[in-house]
This record gives structure tokens, sequence and C-alpha cells, in this order.
């Protein structure tokens, strides 16, 4: 099939879920109040809570959620074929992903913006959030030491991709005090913005820059991880105004002109999905598409981290409630438009079938590097831009959103920890400086401690990345389950999502347990149980809470 044709019904297909079901979702599930008086209002500190103009609140979401994984995830998942993984994306991002990231956003707003965990203690039970909250830091301890690995390793790949890399942080801290001081206005910063941000990207291949191979006993894989982590401490600590909000505003608008450059040459060039629609050739070990399929895509169509995002940071900053249908589902739509990309870039991006093979040569191959060499193969011969300028584009483009995953990931475990320094009323704790330095110190004990001298042992736990984030998805759809429940409200919405990844959530924990064992990946299997055990008492105690609603709805007539 034509690509062209993969995407106008992929894109047309997400922008009417935009147009007509988030509207819904919106006025009759949700009920947004324009008149609500959000969090960032009543909690204003000028630091954490701050009212954002949605177009910057967007770009704030989009890019903290979208990172690496939506490419990576998609760009695996097409060893199947990519018909299963175009669909999944489409309708899980229309049904799945845009339902649960709003309603995760909402939840929060209604309850001061407390977060799913928090969330999880008064509307399930506090058991049920004393394992969401195990779930939550696992999920971003997997994310925060795997994402630095995954930058580590384009930058050392890449070398051209490093000055626009962190030249776009030097933008950002410029832009972020021309916003917030009100000196020019948004359209005006917008374009500067991006017009630096490109700059920076043709300079790039120009003046590459590479770290010794070797420094101080640590390799240059290792001396990245350190200077990422060193980086995104101090970020996390910083008022989101000052770099949070204005990098991933920025980062949204380039990924906009990114996906236009793609999906533009896309027209121009027509090339056909030279990967199989059902791929019936897979390489041995690549386990069965159902259920994997969809834990591998994960954030490619829906993902828990999108709900830890939507109550840590995003209901911190929401200016309206009615915002949040812009933010909060057209923010979905955004990183099912990057994931729908992917997808072309690596089934349309290779001459011939027996190239894509190549790549695809086992399970786990292609990702991000598939999606930056189909992507830039297909942007140089459709619009002619130099291979190597789309190359340096794309990557850039994935690195700027890995890292601004990182940063918000490392905000996030540091609440985490001031949560628990709160519960547990443990006062040093619940400072920020303090949380931040654990937060760092248990990536660090995962890179180094499971990874050696390398630092790339958050690997070591990826495998579970997927199903783990799964189950987030499915235990925040819970918690909104049981809110509209009490409210009265129609539920279906979110009760069968949540059914079915529950259902595929545990079936891929349970396949995937038994792969453990017989590879004997101990540590692997352990953490497969611990999960699995928390996944099935969640479920067991909202199953409880949701029938005891229920019949005091019935009671009360």
């Amino acid at each position: 099939m034509n690509a062209i044709i993969v995407m106008l019904l992929g894109l047309g297909a997400m922008f009417l879920g935009y147009v007509f079901y988030s509207k819904f979702i919106a006025e009759k599930i949700y009920k947004l109040d324009p008149n609500f008086k959000t969090p960032a209002h009543e909690f204003e500190d000028g630091v954490d809570f701050v009212p954002t103009n949605k177009y910057v609140l967007w770009g704030h979401h989009f890019t903290s959620v979208a990172g690496a994984a939506p490419i990576i995830g998609p760009a695996i998942a097409v060893i199947w074929g990519w018909v299963p993984a175009f669909l999944w994306v489409v309708f899980g991002t229309i049904f799945f992903a845009g339902v649960h990231d709003a309603g995760a956003i909402w939840a929060s707003n209604r309850n001061k913006a407390k977060s799913m965990g928090s969330l999880t203690g008064d509307v399930v039970s506090k058991r049920a959030q004393t394992l969401f909250m195990i779930v939550i830091f696992l999920v971003l301890l997997m994310v925060n030491a795997v994402f630095a690995t995954a930058i580590a390793g384009l930058l050392i790949n890449f070398p051209s991709a490093v000055i626009p890399v962190w030249g776009a942080i030097f933008v950002a801290l410029i832009i972020g005090q021309i916003i917030f001081r009100k000196w020019m206005g948004l359209g005006a910063v917008s374009v500067l913005g991006v017009v630096a941000l490109y700059v920076l990207i043709w300079v790039g291949p120009n003046m590459p820059l590479q770290l010794p191979d070797m420094a101080m006993g640590l390799s240059d894989n290792a001396q990245w991880i350190l200077i990422l982590f060193g980086y995104a401490a101090i970020a996390s600590l910083l008022p989101v105004w000052v770099l949070l909000q204005p990098r991933d505003y920025i980062n949204g608008l380039q990924l906009f002109i990114g996906l236009i450059l793609l999906y533009g040459a896309v027209l121009l060039l027509g090339p056909d999905m030279t990967a199989p629609a059902f791929n019936s050739n897979t390489p041995e070990g690549t386990p069965s598409m159902l259920p994997l399929l969809f834990v591998t895509i994960a954030c490619g169509a829906i993902s828990g981290f999108h709900g830890l995002v939507a109550s840590g940071t995003t209901s911190k900053q929401l200016d309206k409630e009615t915002d949040l249908r812009f933010v909060g589902y057209f923010g979905a739509i955004g990183e099912g438009s990057l994931s729908l990309a992917t997808i072309i870039a690596a089934c349309a991006g290779f001459a011939t079938l027996a190239d894509w093979e190549a790549v695809y040569s086992s399970f786990g191959q292609g990702g991000v590097s598939a999606f930056v060499e189909g992507g830039a193969n297909i942007i140089s011969q459709g619009i002619g831009l130099d291979v190597g300028i789309s190359e340096t584009l794309l990557t850039v483009m994935a690195v700027l959103f890995a890292g601004t995953t990182m940063d918000t990931g490392l905000r996030l475990q540091r609440y985490i920890f001031q949560e628990w320094g709160n519960i547990y009323d443990i006062s040093f704790i619940q400072k920020p400086a303090v949380a931040t330095l654990l937060a760092v110190g248990s990536c660090l004990l995962l890179a180094f401690g499971a990874g050696g001298a390398d630092g790339s042992g958050g690997l070591q736990i990826w495998p579970l990345f997927g199903t783990t984030n799964q189950l987030l998805a499915g235990l925040t759809l819970m918690v909104i389950t049981v809110m509209l429940v009490r409210l009265g409200r129609p539920m279906y919405v979110t009760l069968l999502p949540l059914i079915f990844l529950l259902i595929m959530t545990v079936f891929a924990l349970v396949i995937q347990l038994q792969g453990f064992y017989e590879q004997e990946k101990y540590f692997l299997f352990f953490l497969d149980i611990v999960v699995l055990i928390a996944a099935i008492w969640i479920i067991l105690e909202a199953t409880a809470t949701l029938s005891k609603v229920s019949k005091e709805n019935k009671a009360a007539g």
C-alpha cells in the first residue's frame, strides 16, 4: 500500500476523534467547567503552581509525555507487520490515550492537583495507594535510567546533534524569561525560538562534538549519563517557567515542523510501505503478537507515564479547566501522530523488503535508528534536504523529547519521595533538594549498580517497562472510573479501556515471567512477580471499591 493512504487514514481518524469524541468526553463525561478555580490559581507559588497559557502548557505536556518511547515502541512493533501497529496506534490514541490523559488531568484538577498515587488512597484505599506508589516508582526509575542511556547513545552515535541538543537549553532559558516577563507576544517568541533551534540544527553537522572515549576511568557513555543526571537534577529544582515550560513548548513546535517535513515528503515522494502488512516471516525468538504488541508500542498508543505527568506537573499549571481538552486529549493526538510518522518512516523508508529485513533481523531491532534512517531517506528524496541534515533533524527531535521526559520524570520522582515523606512523616525527605538527591541517587544506583562502569543498568529492567507502564495506565483509568461512578456519570468510556488494558497487561506479565525463568534472568523474574502481585491486588481492591460505591449509589436512590 502507498504510504500516502496510510498517512491520510491515520491522521484523518485522529482529527475526527479530537473534533467529536473529545468534545463528547469533555461535555458529557468530565463536564468541564470554565469557572472552576484550578489549583494553579488556588495555590499559585511561582515555582510548581503557575497558571499557564494553554498552548504553552500543551507544549510542556505533549513533549514531556512523548519522549523517545512513541518512536522506540512502534518502530520495534512493526516487526509483526505495519497493519497491527497502525490500528493500535490510531484507535488506541482516540479511545484510550485521549480519554486517559484528559481524565488524569481532570481527576487531579478536581482534587487540589494531587498525584495519581495520592488520589488512589483517597478514591480506592490506602493499601492500593501503597502498591500504586511502588508501581509509579518503578516506572519513573525505568524511564529516567533508560532515557539517560538512550540519549547518551544517540549523542555518541550522532555527534552532529550535540550542539543543537545543548544549545536548545540556552534558547529555552531565554524564551522562558521573555514569556514570563511578557517582553514579547507568544507568536513572536515562537518564531524566535524555532529559528534559533533550526540554526543550531544547521550548525550541528558542521561542528560535531564528542567526549573522549575514556576520562577518569569512565567511558563516554558513562560521562554523558552523569552529565545528563546533573542537568536533570538542576532542571527539576528550577521553577517550571524558567526552563521546563519554554523548553517543552519550543520542542513541541519543532516536532510539528519535523512532522510537517516528514509528512510533506511522504506526499511529494509517495513511497510504498516496503514492510509486510502482516509479517508471517518473523525472526526466530520473536514473541507472539498478542499481547506483546500492546505493551511494546506502549506510549505510542497509551501510557501510564502520561497519567503521572498529567497529575504531577500539568494539573498544577492549568489556567482554565476547559483547557484540559486541548492540553490532554490533543496532546495524545500529537503523540499518536508521531507514532504514525514512526511507522511510516520505519516501513516506507527502506528501498526494498530485503533492506527492511536486514534491519529487523531479530526482535528488539529497529527503534530510533530505523526511524532516523528511514525518515531521513524519505525527507531527502521527497524534498531534497541533505541526508546528513535530515538525520540530525530527526535525531535532535528524538533526543530533545527524551530529554524533556527526563526533566519531567526526575521532577515527578522528586514528588514521589516528598509524598512518601508526607505519608510516613519524615520531614527531611519533604525538602526538594533532599528528595531530588534521593531521586538522582536511585537512578544512578540502577544505572551503575546493574550496568557497571558503563552506566547502562537501566536497560537491565527495560523489558518490564512496557508491561509496568501499561499496568499504570490501567490503574489510572481505574481511579477515574471510581470517581465517575461516585458522581453518577457514565463510566463505560473508561471502564472498557481499563478492562482491556488489565487483561493484556496481566497476560503479558505471565508470558514474560515464563521467558525470564527460562532465560535465567532471575532479577527480572523477581521484579515481574512483584509487579504481577501488585497488579492483582490493586485489581481486587478496585473491584471491591466499585462494588461498594455502586451499592451506595443504588441505596441512595
